[in-house]
């Protein structure tokens, strides 16, 4: 059961908690309106303060994130899960309950800011002093009051629950816990503006740096250089460092301090463990990392609503990573263009070769047959690469024809001629599907053609108009398709789809299928990412099969042209590894 006052307040009010921000907006735009200028008073100072408090912890946030500058310096190795997420998505719960408490001291008594010099320097050294010498052995007590039975139990054991410490980590707690922080923090500040030593910047530069540091300690990234202890051994004392924290969280009998080591050598609990792990983590920063991933996915930002979702993190088990072409989708149509992103890809490419990368998975327009051939140009470029380039879209391939029903006897095809949509055709051919492949073409439609054995050639037949499929229900859609293209498909008819971005759901009288998709397997770990507009636990069937590439073990290079007699071997592995296929469509039979 929960204790008393563990729970927000606002806990069932979900994103309209920030309704409670209201009222401070309100009075400082009522105050706009009637002064004609934005008046200096508390309400407009607690909203800047909050948003910069925000800020603050999603820059750490972010920086955390960023592989190529923390992949050597991570404590913990594994992921964020979406447990740890879904626990710590309500982080900034802290913010508004000080807001709140902020705005009723100033209600109660204005000149609490009104009054005060943007400068003070006596108050500095107040606040500072106020801070080693209440807000830490006070922090530092209630602390160790929070780790034994009951509190801990009902209220701390929650803090202590993620797996990996990360900037929210630090700010997610219970009600009770931040109700006792935000006294700690609230000392200092009430009490240097008591002794008349109160500044608005002392306000602002205290609470910043306190999250700052609470950022720092809960980062899971060591960035505290060990020489500046070895040259200033004092310091050790003063300052708590990443490491220093996540020993705590190892060993919950140690390391109690707010950000100063003094007190937990002061009452012995101190970890001994502390400064020689801060030396080897942070002397190891400057090396290349020993654990290096057997897998990468090549991802692109699709549009700008993509990238404000990418974290890039660390997924554990077989240890996988995403890395990002800086380039949106529209960029890879622009002719100019391509040159830039081959570069980036290649030099990708040629980074996780030298890693030590066991295979890198091109995503969607990184593989596209105009750009680069299917990841042909890099292989023959590179003839000598250990790490294995994978499209993955023999995996698609398979997934799309494994979604047919079995009793079809045609298909209409668009991006026929593109090397996912030659591999269809030739498949469905060889089950006697009849394949309306449309394509303006004579000579690649020949071509294809004659790559069919000759007694399934006849079910390989040329369209030129979208006319032509008006009395076929089954859509295989691999290039972009208008709304008034669609509609000479009949009522009934099901679209499958390999086209990135996928075609408008346009007719309602037809049911669309989503991009080529597979669910993970329950066991996998430290995932914590959505692919674009798939499920949590879903990867694009092209990811999955790189991953299915590296479980198997294959040390080809699956680049260029899709090879056919490989489709159903694939498929099986997919299968064995306990990856399962994804559909919006209606629960047919597969072929």
């Amino acid at each position: 059961m929960a204790g008393p006052l563990s729970a927000w307040p606002w806990e069932n009010l979900g994103i309209f908690k920030y309704v409670l921000y209201g009222p401070l907006l309100g009075k400082v735009l009522y105050t706009r309106i009637q002064e004609g200028s934005f008046k200096d008073d508390w309400c407009l100072h607690i909203l800047i303060i909050c948003s910069a408090r925000a800020l603050l912890h999603q820059l750490w946030s972010s920086f955390i994130s960023m592989l190529f500058l923390t992949r050597n310096r991570r404590i913990n190795r594994r992921g964020y899960d979406f447990n740890q997420i879904d626990k710590e998505w309500d982080w900034d719960n802290f913010i508004l309950l000080q807001a709140l408490i902020a705005s009723i001291s100033c209600y109660i008594y204005p000149p609490f800011i009104d009054n005060v010099p943007l400068w003070n320097t006596k108050g500095f050294i107040t606040i500072l002093t106020l801070h080693a010498g209440i807000s830490e052995p006070l922090y530092y007590f209630v602390h160790r009051r929070f780790h034994k039975g009951y509190l801990f139990t009902h209220y701390h054991s929650i803090h202590h629950s993620s797996p990996v410490l990360h900037p929210y980590t630090g700010a997610t707690a219970t009600f009770l816990e931040h109700l006792a922080l935000s006294t700690v923090i609230g000392i200092p500040i009430i009490g240097s503006h008591m002794m008349g030593y109160g500044s608005r910047s002392m306000i602002y530069g205290y609470l910043l740096v306190f999250d700052f540091l609470r950022c720092l300690g809960h980062s899971n990234v060591e960035v505290v250089p060990h020489q500046l202890f070895d040259t200033l051994p004092f310091l050790r004392y003063l300052l708590y460092t990443p490491t220093y924290h996540s020993l705590h969280h190892t060993d919950m009998d140690t390391n109690f301090c707010l950000f100063m080591p003094l007190f937990d050598a002061i009452w012995k609990t101190l970890n001994e463990k502390s400064w020689e792990l801060h030396k080897k983590l942070s002397s190891n920063a400057g090396k290349y990392s020993k654990t290096v991933p057997d897998f990468v996915f090549l991802a692109h930002v699709v549009d700008v609503t993509s990238s404000m979702h990418a974290p890039f993190v660390i997924r554990s088990g077989r240890l996988h990573e995403t890395w990002s072409v800086p380039r949106f989708g529209f960029q890879y149509f622009l002719p100019f263009a391509k040159d830039g992103i081959n570069n980036q890809i290649e030099q990708a490419i040629l980074r996780a070769d030298r890693l030590g990368v066991k295979i890198i998975s091109l995503a969607a327009l990184n593989k596209n047959e105009a750009l680069n051939g299917g990841g042909t140009l890099f292989v023959n470029k590179h003839p000598n690469l250990r790490v294995r380039v994978v499209h993955g879209n023999t995996l698609t391939a398979a997934v799309i024809l494994n979604e047919i029903p079995k009793d079809v006897e045609e298909v209409f095809l668009t991006g026929a001629t593109s090397k996912l949509g030659r591999a269809i055709a030739l498949y469905l051919c060889r089950r006697r599907v009849r394949v309306l492949m449309l394509t303006l073409s004579v000579e690649r439609f020949e071509k294809i053609q004659k790559e069919a054995p000759l007694e399934y050639q006849s079910y390989l037949v040329q369209v030129t108009k979208y006319q032509a499929a008006r009395s076929c229900k089954t859509w295989i859609v691999g290039k972009w398709t208008t709304p008034r293209e669609q509609c000479w498909a009949p009522k009934g008819t099901h679209f499958h789809q390999f086209v990135v971005p996928p075609i408008l759901s346009f007719r309602r009288d037809c049911t669309y299928g989503d991009l080529a998709a597979m669910t993970l397997p329950d066991d996998v770990q430290g995932l914590g990412n959505c692919e674009y507009t798939m499920e949590r636990g879903v990867v694009h069937a092209c990811h999955a099969g790189g991953v299915v590439h590296l479980l198997e073990g294959w040390t080809h290079h699956e680049v260029g042209a899709l090879d056919v007699d490989r489709i159903d071997l694939v498929w099986n592995a997919a299968l064995k590894h306990g990856l399962k296929p994804v559909s919006n469509s209606t629960k047919q039979k597969s072929m």
